[in-house]
């Protein structure tokens, strides 16, 4: 059995992260969370400790790291708001333990060089949440593309748009100076499959950039994309309305639909195991889609090509 800390622990996308360190069979000891509303953790144990101030948590994990007769993390587990990240993969590799973190894993690409010297003079390492990396459909389309013949860039659109209400701009996340903005919040995950996919950046362009939707062109190595992303609800096509649903994610491929709308409820369990197997995603595999997120946040706006995304005309 491994055991975990846990930071962020009231939020959203902790409990994926506690039901995934149960399913494996393992344990959390410690967790941190400046919010107390932490009931959750009944449900996994009631030997948890837990602490509202980072300080008193360091201190924790380094005096049962010290103490034979205590039992001391292996795996810290980050799920604490993005531009806190950083400070506390740094706590993990200087107690010598293994980071699992979420996504962004850092906003700035710069981090990830401070990262990896401290990695060097660690026994821990540091891991990304690359979850569509596992998703099987995801998996099955890029060796299918990996396996045809070299030919012309294929053309795909990326639509994501995730409903937020009000409170979203009131909250770090929509600060973009702690939350790298919704590029980053919503849309690593899937620049980061498509640069997985179709090869690393050539050009990137950004044509919509408002508070809650962004559109955009990349050329990839062997892809031209059209995305948009948006927490804006009125954006969410009629399909999406009429079934009631708050999501819309979608992929075309030449025109042809990239169907992976399933599947998801267990990735964040595999990821787990993927890490536990030792063959977890580290600082270098996140580094082309931290960099690309970093571009956009910081591109001017073109105007669009004459072949944009086609919600870009509907959000104007």
């Amino acid at each position: 059995m491994k055991y975990f800390g846990i930071t962020g622990v009231a939020g959203y996308i902790a409990p994926r992260h506690l039901e995934s360190i149960q399913a494996t069979g393992n344990s959390v000891i410690a967790a941190l969370d400046p919010n107390d509303s932490v009931g959750i953790l009944d449900r996994y144990s009631h030997d948890i400790a837990f602490f509202t101030e980072f300080e008193r948590f360091d201190r924790h994990l380094e005096r049962i790291k010290r103490d034979p007769a205590r039992t001391a993390i292996d795996y810290l587990t980050i799920c604490s708001p993005n531009y806190l990240h950083d400070a506390h993969m740094r706590l993990a590799l200087r107690l010598g333990v293994h980071a699992i973190c979420e996504k962004p894993l850092v906003t700035n690409p710069w981090q990830l060089d401070a990262l990896q010297q401290l990695e060097l003079e660690s026994e821990g390492r540091v891991y990304g949440i690359l979850q569509l990396r596992v998703h099987p459909l995801i998996i099955a389309f890029r060796e299918k593309i990996m396996a045809q013949p070299k030919r012309d860039k294929q053309e795909v659109n990326l639509t994501y748009i995730t409903s937020r209400g009000r409170w979203y701009n009131y909250s770090w996340k929509g600060d973009e100076s702690k939350s790298g903005g919704i590029s980053a919040n919503i849309g690593i995950h899937f620049f980061d499959m498509l640069i997985w996919i179709f090869g690393p950046v050539i050009q990137n362009k950004v044509y919509l950039k408002e508070p809650n939707k962004m559109s955009g062109f990349l050329e990839l190595e062997n892809a031209y994309v059209n995305w948009y992303l948006a927490i804006d609800k009125n954006d969410l096509p009629h399909q999406a309305v009429a079934a009631g649903k708050p999501t819309y994610r979608s992929i075309t491929v030449d025109g042809e639909e990239m169907e992976f709308s399933e599947g998801f409820t267990d990735l964040h369990t595999r990821m787990y195991e993927v890490i536990l197997e030792g063959n977890g995603y580290g600082l270098n595999d996140v580094r082309p889609s931290i960099e690309l997120v970093n571009q956009i946040r910081s591109a001017p706006v073109s105007r669009p090509a004459q072949v944009a995304h086609p919600a870009l005309t509907k959000a104007h």
